[in-house]
């Protein structure tokens, strides 16, 4: 396909390198010259400089009437830059356009994409709120990703030295745990990862990546790490912008009784936050002032998330809280490096809004029709993707250990007649069932494929 990408920020750069690496012909769009330069130095693809909401620019790229653009992914760091772009080519008969929107308001309804003709309109902040919410309800989760509309999810724990789970087949865990509906889809061990199989046997300080029921989550943790989630009482949030607000926000939705307080050096920015806010207490501050944490709590604090828009900043931050005694730090980070860094940092969990656009962005151009991916694992290199069997395929009716999927593919989990099935190589597929897959990138394809979904 013909691909136009507008902006080669780290979504951009990160898109079209995707991109260009399963064949696609791209064209990228940069006005600053020190990226455009970059792109156009280590990547397969075309560059044209200039502002991506300008006719003229965009004609450059390959948008104008009659173009044969098969694509517009507009991702740069201004919302009227992408909805202009996306604008422009839909009209130009480009025949799939998809947007980035750092505004919220953008994204509160679908009013704006519907208005502006565009197919996908994206605010990540809002995924990666929920996300870090969901990461401060499950202590010892490391990566967590809703599915079903939060009915499962895909939650990543370490085996702890005296887990019971360790010394045994994962074949022979079903029948020990007869009432855990789950499945482990993926094993980073020494820093190498691979699909298990059911002879595969968990080690001490494996990092399990595990499919499961969301109300069964708990009995997961206290398996794996041999204890319980308390209820939250105490989170500090550091850094008023998009994400801290948002998050600000939904636990004050979802926990009547929390202690909630925000910091943010910006005293204006602060008293309106204070306005906006229930029941936050909303504090003027720097979030490495250690003085400052220990008087707000720090060492009582169940959760302590840094969502500034420095990532070495929250880095910084996220290790002077787990270091005065928060029992779960969070650190939102934008740049890929510090993803690829996290056994070195002592910070729990780091949290990326820009993996979550890319990975929007990537399932949306992979599987248009009727698949959602969830979730790109980007350390992993591993996605998970919702997909309707149809009637007609050719696996409708034989047992998953019979389909041919490819070694490295498995069926996670499958929603029939509104319930969850956690399947086995016995399990029938039937026509009409929702599936999620979980492959690595390059075989996911392939076995989409195989179940018969165009």
């Amino acid at each position: 396909m013909k691909i136009v990408v507008v902006g080669a920020g780290e979504v951009g750069y990160n898109v079209s390198r995707d991109l260009s690496s399963e064949g696609h012909d791209v064209t990228v769009v940069e006005q600053d010259d020190e990226r455009a330069s970059k792109t156009e130095g280590e990547l397969d693809v075309s560059v044209v400089r200039g502002n991506g909401s300008r006719p003229s620019v965009l004609e450059k790229a390959g948008v104008y009437p009659g173009c044969n653009t098969d694509i517009l992914v507009a991702c740069s760091n201004r919302d009227e830059v992408n909805i202009m772009a996306c604008w422009i080519a839909k009209r130009s008969g480009v025949s799939r356009v998809i947007s980035r929107a750092r505004g919220m308001e953008f994204t509160d309804s679908d009013t704006w994409a519907k208005e502006f003709g565009i197919d996908v309109m994206s605010t990540p902040e809002r995924s990666v709120a929920k996300q870090i919410e969901e990461l401060l309800q499950v202590h010892s989760a490391v990566h967590t990703s809703e599915i079903f509309g939060g009915k499962a999810g895909i939650y990543a724990f370490r085996v702890a030295p005296e887990s019971p789970l360790k010394a045994i087949p994962l074949h022979q865990l079903r029948e020990k745990y007869p009432g855990l509906k789950s499945i482990m889809v993926f094993i980073e061990r020494n820093n190498e990862g691979f699909v298990p199989s059911g002879e595969t046997i968990l080690k001490e300080g494996d990092l399990i990546y595990v499919v499961s029921f969301r109300e069964q989550v708990w009995q997961l943790e206290e398996l794996f790490q041999c204890r319980k989630s308390r209820s939250l009482k105490r989170v500090i949030i550091v850094g008023g912008g998009k994400i801290g607000t948002r998050l600000a926000k939904i636990l004050e939705d979802r926990f009547r009784n929390l202690e909630i307080k925000l910091i943010d050096r910006d005293r204006e920015k602060c008293e309106r936050l204070s306005g906006e806010l229930e029941r936050t207490i909303v504090l003027v501050g720097d979030g490495a002032d250690d003085e400052l944490l220990k008087y707000e709590g720090i060492e009582d604090a169940d959760g302590f998330v840094t969502t500034t828009t420095s990532d070495e900043a929250n880095i910084l931050m996220g290790v002077i809280g787990k270091a005065l005694g928060a029992r779960k730090s969070i650190a939102v980070v934008r740049r890929d490096i510090y993803n690829r860094l996290d056994d070195y940092i002592t910070v729990d969990a780091l949290v990326n809004p820009n993996e979550a656009l890319a990975s929007i962005i990537m399932r949306y151009i992979r599987y248009p029709s009727g698949a959602a991916s969830l979730s790109i694992i980007d350390k992993i290199g591993a996605e998970m993707v919702e997909v309707a069997i149809p009637g007609e395929s050719v696996v409708v009716g034989k047992r998953i250990m019979d389909i041919g999927l490819p070694r490295g593919a498995l069926l996670a989990l499958i929603s029939r007649n509104n319930e969850l099935i956690v399947p086995y190589g016995e399990t029938v597929i039937q026509g009409g069932d929702k599936v999620i897959i979980f492959s690595n990138s390059k075989i996911l394809p392939r076995a989409v494929d195989i179940l018969g979904v165009k």
